[in-house]
């Protein structure tokens, strides 16, 4: 495809890990449009952009003239009117991520100026408790809705429930553990699958998220069972825990939200 002309600049990169990333996107000479918190736009960059050091060759080679570009979810809130934030895993033998992960500050790159998605709250009754079931980056829409609808006035419990890897790969980990502390209409849990790699010793949860639900864990902090009837469960992240985390959860009664049919169950798949 013609390769568009760049319309945006980085203002902003935090390295969470050696392979995750918060960055910061403005626009150029344009106001960012209206978005609703969980979905999504489009990043761009040509193939003639350089890959970061630690990427490995992608599994699909491109001539100079082609351009790269893929969706993400948005971190950040609409209210946030100056930058886009994305938290991003780097592929290491992908086509965009390792080019984006070689960006710094003050590289330019292309945005959408257009922003889609499903994973929202708009089908969502204003009295219904949230749960967000993530893994690694797939936590990316979950913040952008709790950091929206967060401080809204009503009685709307939300728990989060967030699994990684390494401890290193629980992002904005400070930030939800202060929301946590701070009010009980947020429970936090984070866990992690490979406690066996930690230096210093990890002494929080193990294992994998779907196992933290089925535990009771989100009952034994509210004080009352979630079900179809009074949650919504937000699931995101790796395809397979989104496979067992719809099993389960259609087994107790959620229905899985599409296009056409309202559920209690949303699903955003990270591949």
């Amino acid at each position: 495809m013609a390769i568009p002309e760049p319309n945006a600049i980085v203002v902003h990169k935090t390295e969470v890990c050696r392979s995750q990333m918060i960055l910061r996107v403005a626009p150029l000479d344009w106001e960012i449009g209206r978005f609703n918190p969980g979905q999504y736009a489009m990043i761009g960059l040509p193939a003639s952009a350089p890959r970061c050091a630690n990427s490995e060759p992608e599994r699909t080679a491109h001539s100079d003239e082609f351009f790269v570009q893929r969706s993400y979810s948005i971190a950040s809130p609409p209210t946030e009117r100056n930058f886009i934030e994305f938290y991003i895993t780097l592929v290491r033998d992908g086509t965009l991520s390792p080019r984006l992960f070689a960006l710094t500050v003050g590289d330019k790159l292309w945005l959408s100026k257009n922003f889609s998605g499903m994973f929202t709250l708009l089908r969502v009754p204003i009295d219904a408790n949230v749960v967000f079931v993530a893994t690694g980056t797939g936590l990316s829409p979950c913040m952008s809705i709790i950091r929206s609808h967060f401080d809204s006035a009503g009685s709307r419990r939300f728990a989060l429930i967030h699994g990684a890897r390494h401890s290193c790969e629980l992002g904005y980990r400070a930030e939800l553990e202060s929301l946590a502390q701070k009010s009980d209409r947020l429970t936090y849990i984070n866990l992690i699958s490979r406690p066996q790699e930690e230096t210093p010793a990890w002494k929080g949860r193990t294992g994998y998220v779907q196992e933290v639900w089925k535990s009771g864990a989100i009952a034994g902090a509210w004080g009352f069972e979630p079900t179809p009837e009074n949650t919504h469960v937000f699931v995101s992240g790796n395809p397979a825990m989104c496979d067992a985390m719809t099993a389960i959860l259609k087994e107790q009664g959620y229905r899985e939200q599409t296009f056409r049919e309202p559920g209690e169950l949303h699903l955003e798949r990270f591949w």
